[in-house]
Protein backbone atom coordinates (compact mmCIF):
# COMPACT_ATOMS: atom_id res chain seq x y z
CA UNK A 1 0.00 0.00 0.00
CA UNK A 2 1.27 3.33 -1.34
CA UNK A 3 1.19 6.57 1.10
CA UNK A 4 -2.01 7.91 -0.51
CA UNK A 5 -3.94 4.35 -0.40
CA UNK A 6 -2.74 4.93 3.21
CA UNK A 7 -4.47 8.03 3.76
CA UNK A 8 -7.84 7.03 2.11
CA UNK A 9 -7.35 3.90 4.61
CA UNK A 10 -6.74 6.29 7.82
CA UNK A 11 -9.65 8.38 6.73
CA UNK A 12 -11.98 5.65 5.73
CA UNK A 13 -11.09 4.17 9.99
CA UNK A 14 -11.33 7.94 11.08
CA UNK A 15 -7.55 7.17 12.42
CA UNK A 16 -5.05 10.12 13.07
CA UNK A 17 -1.75 9.84 10.86
CA UNK A 18 0.94 12.15 10.08
CA UNK A 19 1.83 12.89 5.99
CA UNK A 20 5.39 13.21 5.71
CA UNK A 21 6.85 14.87 2.63
CA UNK A 22 10.40 15.82 1.58
CA UNK A 23 10.14 19.24 0.86
CA UNK A 24 13.38 20.38 0.19
CA UNK A 25 16.86 18.55 -0.70
CA UNK A 26 20.31 20.09 -1.19
CA UNK A 27 23.02 17.87 -2.08
CA UNK A 28 22.77 13.94 -1.53
CA UNK A 29 19.99 12.56 0.31
CA UNK A 30 18.35 9.29 0.03
CA UNK A 31 15.13 10.20 -1.48
CA UNK A 32 14.80 13.27 -4.07
CA UNK A 33 12.12 16.02 -3.32
CA UNK A 34 8.44 15.25 -2.93
CA UNK A 35 9.20 11.71 -1.62
CA UNK A 36 6.55 10.98 1.28
CA UNK A 37 5.37 8.22 3.91
CA UNK A 38 2.59 8.26 6.18
CA UNK A 39 2.92 7.65 9.78
CA UNK A 40 -0.10 6.15 11.71
CA UNK A 41 0.12 5.28 15.75
CA UNK A 42 1.71 1.82 15.04
CA UNK A 43 2.15 1.57 11.31
CA UNK A 44 3.92 3.16 8.59
CA UNK A 45 3.32 3.45 4.81
CA UNK A 46 6.33 4.10 2.14
CA UNK A 47 9.32 5.72 2.88
CA UNK A 48 11.61 8.71 3.09
CA UNK A 49 14.96 6.82 2.85
CA UNK A 50 15.39 4.96 5.85
CA UNK A 51 18.01 5.71 8.67
CA UNK A 52 18.20 8.16 11.22
CA UNK A 53 16.22 10.83 9.29
CA UNK A 54 13.23 8.57 8.77
CA UNK A 55 13.31 6.79 12.43
CA UNK A 56 13.36 10.73 13.78
CA UNK A 57 10.40 11.69 11.33
CA UNK A 58 8.33 8.22 12.35
CA UNK A 59 9.24 9.47 16.43
CA UNK A 60 8.31 13.15 15.71
CA UNK A 61 5.46 11.89 13.86
CA UNK A 62 3.96 9.73 16.42
CA UNK A 63 4.11 12.21 19.42
CA UNK A 64 2.15 14.71 17.40
CA UNK A 65 -0.60 12.21 17.45
CA UNK A 66 -0.09 11.04 20.91
CA UNK A 67 -0.17 14.84 21.89
CA UNK A 68 -3.27 16.04 19.43
CA UNK A 69 -0.91 18.49 17.66
CA UNK A 70 -2.60 19.70 14.50
CA UNK A 71 -0.19 22.36 13.29
CA UNK A 72 2.51 21.36 10.04
CA UNK A 73 5.83 21.36 11.57
CA UNK A 74 9.22 21.45 9.68
CA UNK A 75 12.31 18.97 10.78
CA UNK A 76 15.67 19.65 8.69
CA UNK A 77 18.46 17.64 8.77
CA UNK A 78 22.01 17.36 7.80
CA UNK A 79 23.63 14.37 6.62
CA UNK A 80 27.03 14.58 7.71
CA UNK A 81 29.61 12.80 10.37
CA UNK A 82 29.01 15.98 12.25
CA UNK A 83 25.22 16.04 12.45
CA UNK A 84 23.80 14.92 16.20
CA UNK A 85 21.71 11.58 15.76
CA UNK A 86 19.53 9.53 17.76
CA UNK A 87 19.40 6.94 15.17
CA UNK A 88 22.38 6.27 13.51
CA UNK A 89 24.38 8.24 11.16
CA UNK A 90 23.68 9.11 7.83
CA UNK A 91 26.85 10.51 5.72
CA UNK A 92 25.29 11.03 1.91
CA UNK A 93 26.37 14.75 2.69
CA UNK A 94 23.52 16.74 1.65
CA UNK A 95 20.41 18.47 3.83
CA UNK A 96 16.77 17.74 3.69
CA UNK A 97 13.59 19.16 4.57
CA UNK A 98 10.49 17.19 5.72
CA UNK A 99 7.03 18.91 6.50
CA UNK A 100 5.20 17.01 8.54
CA UNK A 101 1.37 17.56 8.24
CA UNK A 102 -1.15 16.33 10.30
CA UNK A 103 -4.09 14.01 9.16
CA UNK A 104 -7.12 15.33 11.51
CA UNK A 105 -9.65 13.03 13.05
CA UNK A 106 -12.85 13.87 12.29
CA UNK A 107 -15.44 14.60 15.49
CA UNK A 108 -18.44 12.31 14.88
CA UNK A 109 -21.82 13.55 15.32
CA UNK A 110 -24.92 11.36 15.43
CA UNK A 111 -28.25 12.49 15.30
CA UNK A 112 -31.26 10.28 16.20
CA UNK A 113 -34.54 10.96 14.29
CA UNK A 114 -35.00 12.34 10.70
CA UNK A 115 -37.94 14.42 11.10
CA UNK A 116 -38.03 17.94 10.14
CA UNK A 117 -35.35 19.29 12.64
CA UNK A 118 -33.43 16.36 11.97
CA UNK A 119 -33.37 17.17 8.32
CA UNK A 120 -32.76 20.67 8.95
CA UNK A 121 -29.75 19.70 11.13
CA UNK A 122 -28.23 17.17 8.48
CA UNK A 123 -28.29 20.46 5.62
CA UNK A 124 -26.38 22.16 8.47
CA UNK A 125 -23.96 19.63 9.97
CA UNK A 126 -22.83 18.25 6.22
CA UNK A 127 -21.54 22.01 5.71
CA UNK A 128 -18.84 20.64 8.26
CA UNK A 129 -15.81 18.40 8.26
CA UNK A 130 -17.49 15.45 10.37
CA UNK A 131 -18.60 12.17 9.91
CA UNK A 132 -22.43 12.73 10.14
CA UNK A 133 -24.66 9.97 11.42
CA UNK A 134 -28.19 10.34 10.35
CA UNK A 135 -30.52 7.16 11.76
CA UNK A 136 -34.41 6.44 12.11
CA UNK A 137 -36.06 3.46 12.85
CA UNK A 138 -38.40 4.24 9.95
CA UNK A 139 -36.90 3.63 6.88
CA UNK A 140 -38.56 6.04 4.51
CA UNK A 141 -37.31 8.96 6.35
CA UNK A 142 -33.63 7.76 5.50
CA UNK A 143 -33.42 5.55 2.50
CA UNK A 144 -36.16 7.74 0.53
CA UNK A 145 -34.80 11.17 1.42
CA UNK A 146 -34.84 13.34 -0.86
CA UNK A 147 -33.64 15.87 1.46
CA UNK A 148 -30.78 13.36 2.75
CA UNK A 149 -29.71 12.45 -0.99
CA UNK A 150 -28.96 15.65 -1.89
CA UNK A 151 -25.84 16.92 0.67
CA UNK A 152 -23.21 17.67 -0.99
CA UNK A 153 -21.11 19.09 2.09
CA UNK A 154 -17.37 18.01 3.46
CA UNK A 155 -19.24 15.77 5.91
CA UNK A 156 -18.67 11.95 5.47
CA UNK A 157 -22.52 11.23 5.91
CA UNK A 158 -23.63 7.58 6.77
CA UNK A 159 -27.43 7.16 6.70
CA UNK A 160 -28.49 4.51 8.76
CA UNK A 161 -31.99 3.08 9.16
CA UNK A 162 -32.30 1.14 12.31
CA UNK A 163 -35.32 -0.38 13.91
CA UNK A 164 -33.46 -0.18 17.28
CA UNK A 165 -31.51 2.87 16.85
CA UNK A 166 -29.90 2.63 20.29
CA UNK A 167 -27.77 -0.39 19.03
CA UNK A 168 -26.27 1.71 16.70
CA UNK A 169 -25.89 4.61 19.29
CA UNK A 170 -23.64 1.47 21.19
CA UNK A 171 -21.59 1.46 17.81
CA UNK A 172 -20.55 4.83 17.77
CA UNK A 173 -16.69 5.57 18.79
CA UNK A 174 -15.89 6.90 22.56
CA UNK A 175 -16.28 10.86 22.20
CA UNK A 176 -19.49 10.97 19.90
CA UNK A 177 -21.79 13.98 19.86
CA UNK A 178 -25.35 13.12 20.05
CA UNK A 179 -28.07 14.51 19.13
CA UNK A 180 -31.86 12.92 20.08
CA UNK A 181 -34.83 13.84 18.56
CA UNK A 182 -36.92 11.00 17.05
CA UNK A 183 -40.51 11.41 16.09
CA UNK A 184 -41.58 9.37 19.63
CA UNK A 185 -40.94 10.18 23.04
CA UNK A 186 -40.13 6.49 24.21
CA UNK A 187 -37.56 6.12 22.22
CA UNK A 188 -36.41 9.31 22.91
CA UNK A 189 -35.57 8.07 26.33
CA UNK A 190 -34.62 4.51 25.34
CA UNK A 191 -31.17 6.30 23.56
CA UNK A 192 -31.03 9.06 26.29
CA UNK A 193 -30.65 5.72 28.87
CA UNK A 194 -28.56 4.16 26.26
CA UNK A 195 -26.00 7.06 25.94
CA UNK A 196 -26.19 7.40 29.67
CA UNK A 197 -25.12 3.34 30.32
CA UNK A 198 -22.17 3.97 27.87
CA UNK A 199 -20.78 6.81 29.72
CA UNK A 200 -18.15 7.91 27.39
CA UNK A 201 -19.92 10.20 24.53
CA UNK A 202 -19.30 13.65 24.60
CA UNK A 203 -22.66 15.06 24.93
CA UNK A 204 -26.17 14.71 24.55
CA UNK A 205 -28.87 17.11 23.42
CA UNK A 206 -31.98 16.47 23.66
CA UNK A 207 -35.20 17.82 21.74
CA UNK A 208 -38.00 18.79 23.92
CA UNK A 209 -39.78 20.73 26.63
CA UNK A 210 -38.93 21.66 30.14
CA UNK A 211 -42.03 19.34 30.78
CA UNK A 212 -40.18 16.40 28.64
CA UNK A 213 -37.37 16.90 30.37
CA UNK A 214 -38.87 16.85 33.97
CA UNK A 215 -40.72 13.50 32.94
CA UNK A 216 -37.44 11.84 31.50
CA UNK A 217 -35.05 13.17 34.21
CA UNK A 218 -37.25 11.50 37.08
CA UNK A 219 -37.05 8.03 35.16
CA UNK A 220 -33.30 8.29 34.28
CA UNK A 221 -32.39 9.04 38.01
CA UNK A 222 -34.78 6.15 38.92
CA UNK A 223 -33.34 3.83 36.50
CA UNK A 224 -29.98 4.52 38.47
CA UNK A 225 -28.45 7.35 36.78
CA UNK A 226 -26.39 9.66 39.04
CA UNK A 227 -27.50 13.11 39.40
CA UNK A 228 -24.31 14.31 37.44
CA UNK A 229 -24.67 12.09 34.64
CA UNK A 230 -28.15 12.94 34.09
CA UNK A 231 -27.53 16.55 34.24
CA UNK A 232 -25.24 16.80 31.17
CA UNK A 233 -27.68 16.09 28.59
CA UNK A 234 -28.91 18.65 27.53
CA UNK A 235 -32.59 19.32 26.97
CA UNK A 236 -33.94 21.04 25.77
CA UNK A 237 -30.98 21.56 23.29
CA UNK A 238 -29.60 24.28 21.62
CA UNK A 239 -28.82 28.33 22.59
CA UNK A 240 -31.10 30.01 25.01
CA UNK A 241 -32.13 32.97 23.92
CA UNK A 242 -32.88 32.13 20.25
CA UNK A 243 -36.16 33.00 19.03
CA UNK A 244 -38.29 31.00 16.94
CA UNK A 245 -39.75 27.04 17.33
CA UNK A 246 -39.16 26.25 13.28
CA UNK A 247 -37.23 23.49 12.25
CA UNK A 248 -34.58 25.33 10.85
CA UNK A 249 -34.54 27.84 13.98
CA UNK A 250 -34.02 25.00 16.43
CA UNK A 251 -31.75 23.23 14.06
CA UNK A 252 -29.36 26.55 14.10
CA UNK A 253 -29.71 26.88 17.66
CA UNK A 254 -28.93 23.37 18.11
CA UNK A 255 -25.71 23.77 16.02
CA UNK A 256 -24.86 26.83 17.56
CA UNK A 257 -24.81 24.90 20.94
CA UNK A 258 -22.93 22.15 19.37
CA UNK A 259 -19.69 23.89 17.59
CA UNK A 260 -18.52 25.38 20.98
CA UNK A 261 -17.70 21.42 21.87
CA UNK A 262 -16.20 20.69 18.38
CA UNK A 263 -12.91 20.73 17.39
CA UNK A 264 -12.98 20.82 13.79
CA UNK A 265 -10.19 19.90 11.89
CA UNK A 266 -8.59 23.52 10.19
CA UNK A 267 -8.74 24.30 6.35
CA UNK A 268 -5.41 23.26 4.13
CA UNK A 269 -4.24 20.57 6.20
CA UNK A 270 -3.44 16.72 4.35
CA UNK A 271 -6.76 15.55 6.01
CA UNK A 272 -8.60 19.23 4.59
CA UNK A 273 -10.78 17.48 2.05
CA UNK A 274 -11.99 14.36 0.73
CA UNK A 275 -10.68 15.41 -2.42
Amino acid sequence: MDWLDALQLLRGENRGGVLATVSDVRGHAPRAAGAKMVVAEKRTWDTLGGGNLEATVVERARAMLANGVQVPEILNFSLNERATVTHGRQCCGGVVQVLLDPLPVRPVVAVFGMGHVGHELARILSRFPLRLHLVDSREGQVTGSPVLVALDGPAHVCLRHAPAPETVLGELPAGSHVLVMSHDHAEDFILCDAALRRGDLANVGLIGSAAKWTRFRARLLAEGHSEAAVSAIRCPVGVPGIPGKTPAAIAVSAVAELLGDLELPAPGGAGASDG
